[in-house]
């Protein structure tokens, strides 16, 4: 990605990071192998974290006990302390790994699958990372596939990384 006097291109690169080992990984390797090879001081990468949707409750719950504005409160704070940690333990992945990055954090929430697209739409950026949980056809079938749904309604280049398969227990 240079211009046309060969200089390196400012690039948005947008990782979508959640708890699992899959999205680190995968915002681990683009570190070493999409940031280092070219200029990472001119990269900007922004994190996105995408909280579950908010689940809707009615005044009862289904067994009849009240549920109060107390642990209502309590269970968005837990949501928003998830959130906030798993943005500053990528956060130090980068610091770690790459020193010159520009790094900018979003955290939005709703159906994964609509919010990281927007997201990618919205702002403008040149490539789309994502881990891959590496469902089997059953369980992608019930769950879905979040780097599936993005592969193919983003614009931008997606790169889904695959975490590798622990030999463990095979030969």
């Amino acid at each position: 990605m240079a211009d046309e006097m060969g200089a390196a291109k400012e690039r948005k690169i947008l990782v979508a990071v959640d708890e699992s080992e899959e999205s680190m990984h995968a915002l681990s390797w683009s570190l070493k192998n999409v940031l280092v090879s070219n200029n990472p001081s001119k990269d900007t990468l922004i994190l996105l974290y995408v909280k579950p949707p908010r689940v809707v409750y009615s005044a009862l719950d289904g067994t009849g006990y009240l549920l109060s504005s107390d642990i209502m409160a309590t269970m968005q704070k837990y949501s928003n302390d998830i959130a906030d940690c798993v943005i500053e333990k990528a956060k130090r992945m980068c610091r770690e790994q790459v020193q010159d990055v520009k790094v900018e954090t979003i955290i939005d929430h709703g159906d994964p699958r609509d919010v990281i697209c927007q997201a990618a739409e919205k702002l403008h950026v040149d490539m789309l990372v994502m881990g891959s949980h590496g469902y089997g056809l059953i369980k992608r079938a019930f769950l879905g596939s979040v780097s599936n749904h993005c592969a193919q309604n983003v614009k931008c280049p997606v790169l889904i990384v695959k975490r590798p398969k622990s030999n463990s227990g095979s030969k």
